[in-house]
């Protein structure tokens, strides 16, 4: 017997792409919710089927949903806040979603998914872990591509470590930018690829020389929605900025585009490594 269709709601990036073609070559059907003028238009390739909704059509998902069979629930792609007041009219709150806005105590990224996560489970549907259909997704510990990270970029990146878990632990943001063992930027509401556009601004950028990007996943990181995830944006990012080190949690950042990423990152000598708390205590303690 067929396994039932998983339900995946869509937001922006490649990342909802990547999950839709991982599972449906796993054999799994995919009814995907795309949503108006943020979800990307692959989407309808790369799923079997896609229902397109404004953000905040609850009911009319849920119905849809329940009508195609599907039991279990993805979430995956960034939904910027700043989409409800740059794009008012892609934005339809039906009563649902007006109900939900009315309960969280506040608008802190946390606290706006784990509404939506128990409207979707209070349906009766289960909502997955977001990589638990694709685990090759989660980055590796170790690096990825041929750069490796010189004893500057080693300082930088241990001095920024904590100072990214702590912006974390405050559901602010999850990226920061360090040159100099200082802090050029930490994300905010603009995202991680405007960040560093900033931070790089502010930052000492020559040849060979140029700040890290750090990335991290939230203490207590529910992986149900909004892990920290990378991509070629953000590779293309760094490169338009000078940015010459990535330093991301393994096992806990999505890697999107891989192959492409790393390839990327080879020629413009930027360093990509994977790391955690353990491997960065092994490194200080000699």
């Amino acid at each position: 017997m067929a396994p039932h269709p998983v339900g995946l709601i869509a937001g922006a990036g490649r990342f909802p792409l990547e999950i839709a073609r991982s599972a449906r070559a796993a054999g799994r059907r995919v009814v995907a919710c795309g949503l108006r003028e943020l979800t990307d238009p692959g989407i309808d390739a790369a799923a079997d089927e896609t229902l397109w909704l404004h953000l905040g059509e609850f009911e009319a998902l849920f119905g849809a949903f329940r009508s195609a069979g599907v039991e279990q629930v993805l979430m995956a792609g960034k939904v910027p806040k700043a989409f409800l007041w740059e794009r008012p009219e892609a934005v339809k709150f039906d009563a649902t979603a007006w109900r939900l806005a009315g309960e969280v105590r506040d608008r802190a990224d946390d606290s706006l998914m784990r509404a939506v996560a128990g409207a979707i489970e209070s349906q009766g549907f289960a909502l997955l872990d977001q990589v638990s259909l694709t685990p090759e997704l989660r980055a590796p510990r170790g690096v990825l591509g041929r750069h490796t990270p010189d004893d500057a970029q080693w300082a930088d990146i241990a001095f920024g470590w904590p100072v990214a878990r702590a912006l974390g632990g405050m559901d602010v943001g999850q990226s920061i930018v360090v040159q100099d063992r200082a802090v050029m930027a930490l994300e905010a509401v603009e995202g991680t690829d405007a960040a560093i556009a900033r931070g790089c601004a502010l930052a000492r950028v020559s040849e060979g020389v140029g700040p890290c990007v750090l990335k991290v996943a939230k203490p207590g990181q529910d992986p149900r929605f909004d892990m920290p995830t990378i991509g070629l944006a953000t590779i293309r990012a760094m490169i338009a900025g000078g940015a010459r080190a990535l330093a991301i949690e393994a096992n806990a950042t999505v890697v999107v585009d891989r192959d492409a990423l790393v390839q990327e990152a080879d020629a413009a000598g930027i360093v990509v490594i994977g790391l955690d708390d353990s491997s960065l205590a092994r490194r200080a303690t000699g």
